[in-house]
Parts: structure tokens; C-alpha cells; sequence
């Protein structure tokens, strides 16, 4: 067993917080933790960096944890607020004189040739500078980072497929509002769970917290933390509060080991 670390950079839903315009008592809250980037993490395994999603906030998330490199991006799904940074990991091509590996269903890979256009032309017609990238097409079946098994679960964001990953004893959701019965079972025996947890009442594609709290006790895990928030959930420490043992909202920064095969 090998130890890894996840780091979450940002635990915000797709505004983030504060939100703009917004003088809520969560908007302008005092505490660090009430301040939220759009959600994304750093997954570090045997030494080696990743990312799950590279948001509008992926540049800032990179220069406040001075990761100096990265090895490779795992799309959850391709919505804007997940994949619109994609561009800055350009730096880590200087930085690294290599094409940075992504990690995505066909789905994500036909949004990002979309939206990043420009990446993928033709070599003779690619302007210099842009993001070097390979795709790495994965689907619902186990794939392979630095030696260690990544198993895809297919969630579900309204009618969008998802993907959330389990990496040993540690499975990472984000934007879902229901798993069917054969992928729960993939987040038995789990030493951390993260899940998304918008807000207090019905969303319909993402869990309420008592959704997220209902299912993280019929799951068992060790440790829960909840993600992907909302300012209409609360402020932090208020909502940490009413949350039973073991369940607790994530916040920027936080790091939370994990066992590796």
C-alpha cells in the first residue's frame, strides 16, 4: 500500500462564492472557508500531480497551491464550469517540454475540441503556443496513472453521464444526483467519500444535503466531505455543525490523505 493526497481547490458550485452582486450573510462572510473557488481537486499519487477538472479558476488554483507540475487531467464531465481553464495548463507544456495527458469520455473530448479548437489542428496550421494535449479516451472500465488503478463510476447530472473516480480507498463525486444500485456498489469499503452537496432544497441535478447525508450513511465510508457548494446551503461552520460524525463540508486547501494500491 502506497499513500496518496487529495487536495481540494476549489468546493464551490458554478458561480462560486461570493457570488457576484450577491450581499448574502454567505457572500460576505469573514471566514476563509465560506470563500469557494469552482470545484476542482489535486489528486497526488506516488508523487505525481492530477487534476480532476481544470475550471474558470484553474490558473488561480495552480499559483495558490504552487503546484510547479502536473501530469495529467481526469474530466468528471464537460460543462463549462469544469473545463473552461483548460487553456492555462499550456505553462505546464513550457514548463515540462511535454503534452499534457487528458482523461475523458468522448463526450468531454468532443466538447473540448469545441471549445479549445485551436489546440487540436492540424500541426502545420496550430498557432505556436497553444496547449499541447493527448486525449486518453475512457469510458466505465478501470484505467491506469503512475501504476495505480483508476476506477471511472458513472453518475448521473439530471440526464448528463458523469464521471466520479475511486483511486484505493478514495472515491471523488462531484455534480450528480443519483448513482444506479451496480455503480454504488464500486463505493463500498471506502476510507473517504467526496460528494457534491448543493444546497438544502431540491435541485434537479444535483444532491440536497440531506441527500448527500442519507446517502454517505447508507455508503459507510470512514469520512465524508461534501463539495460542489452552493451559497443558499449556508455558512460553513453553521452548516458543520448540524452535520452527524463523519460527514463534514470540504473547504479550499484541504488536503485528506488516502491508501493506494
Amino acid at each position: 500500500m502506497g499513500q496518496g493526497k487529495l487536495t481540494f481547490l476549489g468546493t464551490g458550485t458554478s458561480q462560486g462564492i461570493p457570488v457576484i452582486a450577491c450581499d448574502c450573510e454567505v457572500c460576505t462572510s469573514i471566514d476563509s472557508n465560506d470563500k469557494r473557488l469552482r470545484t476542482a481537486a489535486l489528486l497526488t499519487i506516488h508523487g505525481k500531480n492530477y487534476v480532476i477538472d481544470t475550471g474558470p479558476d484553474f490558473r488561480q488554483q495552480m499559483l495558490q497551491g504552487e503546484v510547479k507540475s502536473l501530469e495529467g487531467v481526469l474530466f468528471t464531465h464537460e460543462h463549462k464550469d469544469h473545463v473552461a481553464g483548460l487553456d492555462d495548463v499550456r505553462a505546464f507544456n513550457f514548463r515540462q517540454k511535454k503534452a499534457m495527458n487528458i482523461y475523458c469520455t468522448p463526450a468531454v473530448e468532443t466538447a473540448l475540441k469545441r471549445e479549445f479548437y485551436y489546440a487540436f489542428e492540424p500541426a502545420d496550421k496550430r498557432y505556436p503556443g497553444v496547449p499541447e494535449l493527448v486525449i486518453n479516451a475512457i469510458s466505465n472500465t478501470p484505467f491506469n496513472l503512475d501504476g495505480v488503478e483508476v476506477i471511472p463510476i458513472q453518475v448521473w447530472h439530471h440526464k448528463m453521464p458523469v464521471k466520479g473516480f475511486r483511486v484505493g480507498n478514495m472515491a471523488y463525486i462531484t455534480d450528480a444526483n443519483r448513482i444506479d444500485p451496480e455503480e454504488l456498489e464500486k463505493l463500498k469499503n471506502l476510507d473517504v467519500l467526496v460528494l457534491n452537496a448543493l444546497r438544502k432544497s431540491y435541485h434537479i441535478s444535483h444532491f440536497t444535503l440531506n441527500e448527500a447525508v442519507e446517502l454517505i450513511q447508507t455508503l459507510k465510508p470512514k469520512q465524508a466531505y461534501l463539495t460542489h457548494i452552493s451559497h443558499l446551503l449556508g455558512k460553513h461552520e453553521e452548516v458543520n455543525r448540524e452535520l452527524p460524525s463523519g460527514v463534514q463540508l470540504a473547504h479550499d486547501g484541504l488536503e485528506v490523505g488516502f491508501k493506494v494500491c
